[in-house]
């Protein structure tokens, strides 16, 4: 049987971290709700401490979510806490997210502290949050950097104190796959409380590695995942919640989310609407490109079965269907496909003899739409259904 894997929803507080892509916040509500009907376990609504706006935003999520956690985000500061707790008064289901630096790099320059203190820090925040919430989610920042034995004590530590999820952050978008699975594997291994909490990971994409980084956190015993829609997010941005889902649904790990998958491409589009960041048309599973076929060789490959050039049908992600783009890379199969799709149909001799004019064309003018094929048609006095 498939273990759970949690999907932790960070688009409205790490995402809507991007410069220009801030939120007001009846339009968070409303990507919170579309992303309760996606089927995310937890949503992080914000950073409460952080400004009024913020604050308002996790009180109005917090009474318009029924099903899914709501986390609001703080440092490991009393005043921080204090601030989560009561933004999170109306939610259902809360979650305090505190923590504090863990690499040597974050304590010596960031925090101008010792290891003995952050980690006494981090414990004492773990303790005073549990006062008031159960389910208390504690971040160890940059522990893709952090020394490996100082990174498991503070882990032990704080599953000590009452933590029942702790985020292990590549924060900095610095390791390989390789490396940060082998963290979580030393964690898993090292730790002797471990099986008291929820290993997370919560990875940047500053080397494209975010998503390889996640998947190897999974395969090394994480089972929560801290994403967001389209992948947007500080710098880089962050681990893409599609992709994670997806990667899932294609390859048997022994894994699954609650993820409602048909409705990736509408929450997709939806988020790049409203925080106005165009999806880069060759972003995997979401891209206007991710199911497009414009190579000869593909598009015959293609139109004799789809499972040649696709290893994921566009409608389990709610897209449109895949789309054979007419370029002077097309072949005669995709000509011919595109010409019958419109209502005629060409002898041999007929096609190889439109192919040499389409392709004169196409080198003209790039991609060559329904209504430029009709025009060869009728050049060629070939408009015979």
């Amino acid at each position: 049987m498939a273990e759970k894997v949690y999907i932790f929803d960070t688009t409205l507080r790490d995402g809507e971290q991007v410069p220009g892509c801030q939120l007001n916040t009846a339009e968070k509500v409303e990507i919170a709700i579309a992303l309760e009907e996606l089927g995310v376990d937890i949503i992080e609504a914000g950073f409460p401490i952080s400004s009024p706006g913020d604050f308002n935003s996790v009180v109005e999520i917090s009474k318009a979510i029924k099903e899914p956690i709501i986390c609001a985000l703080t440092r490991a500061k009393d005043i921080d806490i204090d601030t989560a707790v009561a933004a999170l008064q109306f939610a259902k289901h809360k979650r305090i997210h505190t923590g504090i630096g863990s690499s040597d790099i974050h304590i010596e320059h960031k925090l101008k502290s010792t290891r003995e203190q952050v980690l006494e820090q981090g414990i004492a925040a773990v303790k005073y949050a549990k006062k008031y919430v159960e389910d208390i989610e504690f971040y160890c920042e940059d522990a893709g950097r952090a020394d490996i034995e100082f990174l498991a004590k503070m882990v032990e530590g704080v599953i000590a104190a009452g933590a029942t999820v702790v985020n292990i952050p590549d924060t900095t978008g610095y390791t390989l796959p390789w490396q940060f699975g082998d963290r979580i594997k030393y964690l898993m291994n090292n730790v002797k409380n471990i099986d008291k909490a929820i290993i997370s990971a919560h990875c940047h994409n500053d080397l494209g590695l975010a998503t390889a980084n996640s998947i190897s956190a999974l395969a090394n015993g994480a089972r929560q995942v801290e994403c967001t829609i389209n992948g947007i997010g500080e710098r880089a941005g962050n681990t893409s919640l599609e992709e994670v889902v997806m990667i899932l649904k294609s390859h048997d790990l022994g894994l699954e989310t609650n993820i409602n998958a048909k409705n990736l491409y509408s929450m997709s589009q939806m988020v790049s609407r409203m925080m106005r960041m165009p999806v880069q048309p060759n972003k995997a599973i979401v891209g206007k490109n991710a199911f497009a076929h414009s190579s000869g060789i593909h598009q015959d490959g293609f139109l004799k079965n789809r499972e040649n050039y696709e290893i994921i049908n566009p409608a389990d992600v709610g897209a449109d269907s895949s789309s054979i783009v007419l370029t002077a890379r097309s072949g005669r199969a995709a000509l011919s496909h595109r010409i019958k799709n419109l209502g005629y149909s060409l002898s041999k001799l007929n096609l190889d003899e439109l192919y040499n004019h389409f392709l004169e064309l196409a080198d003209a003018k790039k991609q060559i739409e329904d209504e430029d094929l009709l025009k060869l048609l009728k050049h060629a006095d070939l408009l015979k259904k």
